[in-house]
């Protein structure tokens, strides 16, 4: 939601109340260069979610989450609490990030069994769909990566709805 009425929080915590699956990765909480401030965000959403988890009524108790970092063992250094949580490591490369998430939602979430790489085909195929329909409705590449997400995934249930065409008409 868009809503500047409503706080950041609450969404968040609305969406992991509402969410039985959910990933966190670890590795974009860091500075990004010397004296910055290291990210807290995404540890700090795992942590209401590990809540949820632990003090939410049985529906909440069987949650699963996935949890991701660009290193083993990096998170140690500064979330020390979660060492014994099985933490998957993508290397920051997407196409370990894509087949880490998909055997994690096939294992746990029983997803469909689809390839890693033909997942990483259709996000591009998507895409370029996406793209055409937004240039094609006015809109400049800038504008199209200031979309906001909502209005993205409302354009990735039209694709896939649509069967997923190669190309915008």
């Amino acid at each position: 939601t868009e809503d500047s009425g409503q706080n950041r929080l609450v969404k968040i915590v609305e969406l992991i109340e509402a969410s039985q699956y959910s990933i966190h990765d670890l590795s974009r909480a860091q500075a990004k260069k010397e004296g910055e401030f290291f990210r807290l965000n995404m540890p700090f959403e795992l942590g209401i979610d590990f809540g949820c988890r632990q003090f939410g009524n049985a529906a909440k108790k069987s949650k699963k989450f996935l949890i991701l970092e660009e290193k083993q063992y990096r998170y140690q250094a500064a979330l020390s609490d979660i060492s014994g949580c099985d933490i998957q490591t993508h290397d920051n490369d997407y196409q370990a990030a894509i087949k880490t998430v998909r055997n994690w939602l096939v294992n746990e979430a029983k997803s469909q069994n689809i390839g890693p790489t033909k997942i990483a085909q259709d996000y591009v195929t998507f895409q370029e769909w996406y793209y055409e329909k937004q240039l094609a409705n006015g809109a400049s590449e800038q504008d199209i990566q200031q979309y906001p997400t909502a209005e993205l995934l409302t354009n990735m249930t039209e694709w896939f709805e649509s069967n997923m065409p190669s190309q915008f008409n």
